[in-house]
């Protein structure tokens, strides 16, 4: 044991029901390697896609009701324009698809990750992206290049909420690797291209899911909370299109500072479970 917080398993037998948080996106999905069917905000255009994501989550929370039978799990639909049903989503399983919870993490014990990309310029990384597919160049968190990823494990971390496993391209497994090493993967594809992969078999790779959930949650007490960045925080992101005129992005003008045409820099000794609007909305 690490955090020096509690045990949570005496022998492999859970000493009480665990509260577990599963953080979802469509990109890292087994089957899928186009962007036409991500940045719909239609469902029946990738209505195949959303089948397979909510078949990968269900599997993580078999996985993890495998090892600790009556953990209460809340799963969020976290892409942009709609990833999971609520139908879809076991009833072993409480399902939102709103704000961004991961900030409101009091009393979990783990975050897992499901369908994850890489970030914005990671080569041979299929629908690779930070945030925005559409806009956004890197975001760089006191001076290293970080995805959506790390900047949520951070979040979680900062709340003593470890992260303890993800599913998605091996791209993005080995990006969670870089920042926790130890973490359980599953990858479901191999990159070739920014639309290009080799995947594995959907049912395959909700079983190897399930699996890797299941030893997730079996090694809690293993994982100590990702807090490597600390306050103050410089996050510098650089955006493809031109920045929009003063007061017509979603920051407030008075709270970042205009680096270049198409950059921002936030600055700020904040504290993560409380920021202000602008790194909460980047974030």
């Amino acid at each position: 044991m690490k955090r020096g917080r509690e045990t949570y398993f005496d022998q492999g037998v859970p000493l009480r029901d665990m509260k577990i948080f599963v953080l979802t996106d469509l990109e890292g999905i087994a089957g899928l390697d186009s962007f036409r069917y991500t940045r719909t905000a239609d469902p029946e255009h990738k209505a195949d896609a959303m089948e397979q994501l909510a078949r990968e989550t269900n599997a993580a929370v078999a996985g993890i009701q495998e090892t600790s039978p009556d953990a209460e799990v809340t799963v969020w639909d976290g892409h942009g324009s709609g990833g999971l049903r609520g139908e879809d989503v076991t009833d072993d399983a409480t399902f939102t698809d709103n704000g961004r919870p991961y900030f409101e993490l009091d009393g979990y014990d783990a975050m897992l990750f499901v369908g994850q990309h890489a970030m914005a310029g990671t080569v041979d990384a299929p629908l690779r992206h930070t945030y925005s597919s559409r806009n956004v160049a890197y975001y760089k968190l006191n001076g290293s290049y970080v995805g959506e990823f790390a900047c949520r494990a951070l979040v979680a971390g900062h709340q003593d909420v470890p992260t303890v496993f993800i599913s998605g391209d091996d791209k993005a497994c080995k990006e969670a690797e870089m920042f926790i090493p130890d973490i359980e993967t599953v990858a479901t594809k191999q990159g070739k291209g920014e639309e290009a992969a080799d995947h594995l078999d959907s049912d395959v790779a909700c079983e190897r899911i399930r699996e890797g959930a299941a030893r997730a949650v079996t090694r809690l007490d293993e994982f100590e909370p990702y807090t490597r960045y600390h306050p103050p925080y410089e996050l510098e992101i650089r955006h493809l299109d031109p920045l929009p005129p003063k007061g017509d992005g979603w920051w407030r003008e008075n709270a970042v500072t205009r680096v270049d045409k198409h950059t921002i820099r936030i600055e700020g000794d904040v504290d993560l479970t409380n920021p202000p609007k602008e790194f909460y909305y980047a974030l």
